[in-house]
């Protein structure tokens, strides 16, 4: 077996292998996979496992900005993992895995989270479930029924606006100090931004991607950095009550427009798991934000049967985080048990789970420290 990066010669054998591994594509999707994927092929982000010539597995690295307590950091987002039917069972998947996180790593991540079709392989390699994406289905009266806070500017947006989303991302997430969203590369909202069945809103402070899903609206995006902006842009979307009697929406758990609605009752929530891996335990705590008033020193021990463990003493005060090796007594933590904790998994539920042991003195602040409520808005 030989692992080597793809190059565009490559792709109808990954289009092969994705068609065994998740059914039929549409020759358009097909045509809109490419373009999204070709410049992770100069990137170094797209690699293959190779028997002789014939291609048997193949993993994708998407990079993206994800938010931890309001603070951006790069992050890849593994997707697009296929093994060819008659290569599974063969570890295959493992030594794809692998090569991902080596090339994570040396790209500059310190962190990576994927969606995964099964649990138990990406666990076996250091990744565990954090957070989830949320939908919501709610009537579309109700969103029309909101009432408008201010006067507020939106207009259509396309292609040309990937830049200007980007910021408003930025500026949203970070005023929300919020955990585990991600945003797209410049050229992925670009490709995003162009598809014609979608509807694309825009203000100074926030933005909405919608479209018709048979007789419901489903709304893939919608962040405000502002009320007004919130209002509006739920009220546009629920203008279409007249015909589509649902919306089923991405939202945050906390997401301020179920406190808007006129009815809470029962709901319609659905979620997608994700999960999630620290690579490299300095570089994650520091890129990593903290509550401004949490305080923690701990020394801690990390296993990772994988890439390199440790000891290390933590130090979290101001908003701010490091990790520096150390020798000496503390609880000790699995890799997975870490990137939960890392993700605002309380420390009672990882040791009740056999993710920690030893030393608790230090388990209230370091619950303070890494407090969160991870969630996603985009499916990769």
């Amino acid at each position: 077996m030989e692992i080597r990066d793809l190059t565009e010669a490559d792709l109808d054998d990954v289009i092969d292998a994705r068609r065994r591994a998740f059914g039929p594509i549409p020759a358009d999707s097909r045509e809109k996979w490419r373009r999204m994927v070709l410049p992770a092929l100069g990137e170094g982000r797209y690699l293959g496992v190779f028997d002789g010539s014939r291609l048997a597995a193949a993993a994708r690295l998407r990079g993206f900005t994800q938010w931890w307590h309001g603070k951006p950091q790069p992050m890849a987002g593994v997707a697009g993992v296929t093994v060819n039917p008659e290569d599974r069972g063969r570890g295959v998947g493992t030594l794809i895995m692998k090569a991902v996180m080596d090339r994570a790593e040396a790209l500059g991540d310190a962190v990576s989270a994927l969606y995964p079709a099964t649990t138990a392989i990406y666990r076996r390699i250091g990744y565990e479930h954090a957070g989830a994406l949320h939908t919501v289905r709610l009537p579309a009266e109700d969103l029309r029924g909101i009432a408008p806070a201010g006067p507020v500017k939106l207009r259509r947006m396309g292609p040309g606006d990937a830049a200007e989303v980007v910021s408003v991302l930025h500026r949203v997430h970070a005023l929300a100090r919020s955990s585990g969203p991600v945003c797209w590369d410049e050229h992925i909202w670009g490709v995003r931004l162009g598809d014609e069945d979608d509807f694309l809103y825009l203000a100074d402070d926030g933005y909405v991607v919608y479209r018709w899903k048979g007789d419901d609206i489903e709304v893939e995006n919608l962040v405000a950095a502002s009320r007004e902006t919130l209002r509006a842009l739920w009220s546009l979307v629920g203008s279409a009550s007249s015909v589509a009697r649902h919306v089923v929406a991405s939202v945050a758990p906390d997401d301020p427009v179920l406190w808007l609605l006129r009815e809470r009752t029962k709901e319609e929530v659905a979620q997608i798991r994700w999960m999630f891996r620290v690579l490299d335990v300095p570089a994650a705590v520091e890129r990593r934000g903290y509550p401004a008033h949490a305080s923690c020193e701990a020394v801690v021990t990390v296993d990772d049967p994988v890439r390199a463990g440790g000891t290390w003493r933590l130090e979290l005060a101001g908003g701010s985080g490091a990790a520096t090796p150390v020798d000496g007594p503390g609880p000790r933590l699995t890799v997975n048990g870490f990137s939960a904790l890392y993700t605002g998994v309380p420390t009672a539920t990882l040791r009740l789970g056999g993710l920690m042991t030893g030393d608790d003195r230090y388990d209230e602040a370091l619950d303070a420290a890494f407090a969160a409520k991870p969630y996603m808005l985009d499916y990769f």
